[in-house]
């Protein structure tokens, strides 16, 4: 505060020592924006011309300045991002070095750009050497890229501290945006474009000159999808793919590539040939091997790398009578031998504006900087041309007329005017002739200057057609195209795709899932009060298991770890639970109501084995029931699925199977808490997912007690108190037997005094 201010003084001014306020919020905005659009244009999105970030630009440029060309020696790697730093891109040497090296890994750049020498890191994530051991030059695709630069074929501006210029956009003679890809993370933004074989690229470029507004499903046809540097198999769908590069976002399902190899005697193992792009192998199978240790991968026994300088990874299976794809989709759903590639085709168009375009859009822009090249470097020739065919007109007169160009030249004090007034000569044609060395005299022959002055004419005719013509513009480019179609065509080992495509094989889920989970035995225990646990092995003898004082056995029976089991409550809701997730049996086991949303007062009726095919039929207390497949009753939330529709005081009572011992039963019997029995066929119970169900018995009091279903010709079998099981024929049943809702009769002679079948 200045010695004059006053407090409380909100004069705008600044005060005596120069300080200006001015408003936080306004400054922060205006220097978030500087720096957010400083990360877009400046390093994170390519330019869609050229498809490369101003790093990548500066350091081919760098390599272009020191005449590093492909059939040129190597430079030390250090000399050429010392260059790129001190001249073009001023920021740390370790980011620079990292794009050089990432632009010659073959594994990680589909057409390297980078030639290099020495040791520049692998796929299994080493890192390259330092810069001073390594060197570079560039390759044929740099070279393309470059094609024109010194034709004044794009624009350039001065470097960051005006010294030297730089390239705005490289001419691109190749498509490196989609050929190779490019990844990147601004603010606000991002972009992700996964790499594509040339040769289907300019095929598809070829068809959008003849046919700009061509659909994408043409495209496709062209494009089929990515080529990966490092294979692998991709399982996408066309329609999701088409979609993808319909709206420039979407992914990509990219696996890794393998075989069978069969070892003799029945045994074999899994060869992984090829593994997804941007995995690294080493952490790859050091991930498998961690999951292995954890016993999440029942299926496989071992896991080996043998690589050398092909990737060759086995894949050892716990038994010779494993199913390969069975192991192999098991892993693709727990590693990374399946992942995917995210498309974010976000990019910089005309160098300035962030835009997400479609693969049409790009190959357009593609082709409209080609044109723009194309027509800069044929007014620069015509330039040189026109000043050529100027210089020539003079040498022409100067060869006719040579001994009278001797001497003024000897005889005059200012001979560049005296040749100018005597031959009508041009200012240039003039200060060329007086620069000839006496040497070239014998070569200005009359018929070699004018052979050469017509075919520059003749060649100037052209230029001048071609840049009047927009149909040939476009002819000559499709030349061009041609021609880098053909240095990197699918018929070399660099063009060759290396990514296909395949359908995902159908595989049961439910087999995944049991196949993740090590087949154990163990003894599910479920007391009254809900208390569940499972104990490791088929325990002999259920009368040794104890409870928490007050609880007492609900159930218990052998199962395995891949089994799931059905939880029925007298809510009408049934819960999946996995046998493999239960407690152990260390304990009473924990409450059943922690692990599923169960009503509080609702109790557990059932707990069971899940088995496809069969079916259940669920009975209320009211006497209603409906008969259900199990497979309808499989809850996959925690919040149970309602099958059995009930009210409060009726709830669930029954959920008896179809089948008994693997026989399904054609009879259902049903007593009543009244002790009457009736028998009645299960055909007349309807086959429901979910509902009331129809009623099974009449009753003037009371409702169901028991209900069970059974084949009638086997006859009816009842369990006493004693333990001793009683069985009434189908001849001693037949007063029992009546259609369905009847009232029924009185039980037979012996029946249970409970009221129900187990006595």
């Amino acid at each position: 505060m200045g010695k004059h201010d006053q407090p409380g003084d909100d004069s705008d001014g600044g005060d005596d020592r120069g300080i200006e306020p001015i408003d936080l919020k306004t400054a922060l905005e205006e220097r978030y924006l500087a720096y957010a659009l400083s990360t877009i244009m400046g390093r994170a999105l390519p330019d869609v011309r050229d498809g490369m970030k101003p790093v990548h630009r500066r350091i081919l440029h760098a390599m272009r300045l020191l005449r590093l060309n492909p059939e040129a020696g190597f430079a030390k790697c250090a000399r050429i991002v010392g260059d790129v730093m001190g001249k073009f891109h001023p920021h740390g040497d370790a980011s620079i070095y990292d794009a050089l090296v990432r632009l010659s890994q073959s594994f990680a750049v589909r057409y390297p750009l980078v030639d290099g020498q020495g040791n520049f890191g692998n796929v299994d994530g080493d890192n390259p050497a330092a810069m001073r051991y390594t060197e570079a030059r560039m390759t044929p695709a740099a070279m393309s890229l470059l094609e024109g630069i010194t034709e004044d074929a794009v624009d350039f501006r001065a470097t960051y501290n005006e010294e030297d210029e730089e390239p705005i956009v490289l001419p691109a003679a190749f498509p490196n945006l989609l050929a190779n890809g490019s990844a990147g993370i601004a603010v606000g933004m991002a972009t992700n474009i996964p790499p594509h074989n040339v040769e289907e690229l300019c095929d598809a470029a070829l068809h959008l000159i003849k046919f700009p507004n061509a659909g994408f499903d043409k495209l496709m046809e062209f494009v089929p999808g990515p080529d990966f540097p490092t294979g692998g198999i991709i399982v996408e769908s066309p329609a999701s793919m088409l979609e993808t590069y319909k709206t420039g976002k979407g992914g990509f399902r990219l696996r890794a590539r393998w075989e069978k190899e069969d070892l003799g005697r029945g045994q074999w193992q899994i060869v992984v040939t090829e593994i997804p792009y941007q995995v690294g192998k080493s952490k790859l199978i050091e991930k498998t091997a961690e999951l292995l240790l954890a016993k999440k991968l029942p299926l496989l026994d071992d896991i080996n790398d043998e690589s050398a300088e092909d990737i060759r990874v086995v894949l050892t299976p716990k038994s010779r009578s494993i199913d390969p794809a069975l192991l192999m989709e098991q892993l693709f759903r727990l590693t990374d031998l399946e992942t995917r590639f995210p498309l974010n085709m976000n990019v910089l168009d005309g160098g300035k504006v962030p835009k997400v375009m479609s693969i049409r859009d790009v190959l357009r822009a593609w082709l409209e900087h080609r044109k723009v090249v194309l027509v800069r470097r044929n007014r620069n020739r015509l330039a040189q041309i026109e000043k050529r065919l100027e210089v020539l007109g003079g040498y022409i007169i100067a060869y006719l007329n040579i001994d009278e160009v001797i001497r003024i030249i000897r005889t005059e004090d200012h001979p560049k005017q005296a040749l100018i007034a005597r031959f009508e000569l041009t200012d240039a044609q003039a200060e060329a002739v007086l620069n000839l060395r006496l040497r070239a005299l014998h070569k200005l022959e009359e018929m070699e200057l004018r052979k050469e002055f017509s075919d520059l004419k003749e060649e100037k005719a052209s230029i001048e057609g071609l840049l009047a013509s927009d149909e040939l513009q476009w002819k000559t480019i499709a030349w061009e195209v041609g021609q880098t179609k053909k240095k990197f065509s699918k018929a070399t080992d660099l063009g060759a795709r290396r990514t296909t495509f395949e359908t995902a094989m159908e595989v049961d889920l439910d087999a995944v899932a049991a196949a993740m989970i090590e087949k154990e035995p163990v003894t599910i225990v479920v007391s009254q009060k809900g208390w569940i646990r499972a104990l490791k092995g088929h325990a002999p003898d259920f009368a040794a298991l104890t409870f928490k004082e007050g609880d007492k056995l609900l159930t218990a029976f052998h199962a395995e770890t891949t089994d799931k089991l059905l939880m029925f409550t007298t809510a009408g809701k049934f819960y999946t639970l996995a046998a493999d997730k239960l407690p152990g049996g260390r304990g009473h086991g924990e409450p059943v109501r922690i692990m599923v949303d169960m009503d509080n007062d609702a109790d557990i009726l059932s707990l069971f084995i899940h088995k496809p095919g069969r079916k259940r039929m669920l009975v209320s207390s009211l006497g209603n029931g409906f008969v259900v497949a199990e497979t309808d009753l499989i809850a996959n939330t925690r919040k149970g699925k309602q099958s059995l529709n009930v009210a409060m005081p009726v709830e669930a009572k029954l959920c008896p199977a179809t089948d008994h011992e693997g026989e399904a039963g054609d009879h259902v019997a049903v007593v009543g808490e009244n002790r009457k029995l009736l028998i009645f066929p299960l055909d007349q119970v309807p086959e429901m997912g979910r509902g009331k169900g129809v009623r099974l018995q009449r009753y003037k009091d009371g409702g169901v007690k028991d209900a069970r279903l059974f084949k009638l010709a086997d006859g009816l079998s009842w369990t006493d108190s004693a333990g001793r099981t009683h069985t009434r024929t189908a001849d001693e049943l037949k007063e029992y037997i009546a259609d369905r809702a009847q009232a029924g009769r009185m039980v037979p002679k012996g029946f249970p005094k409970s009221g129900t079948f187990a006595g």
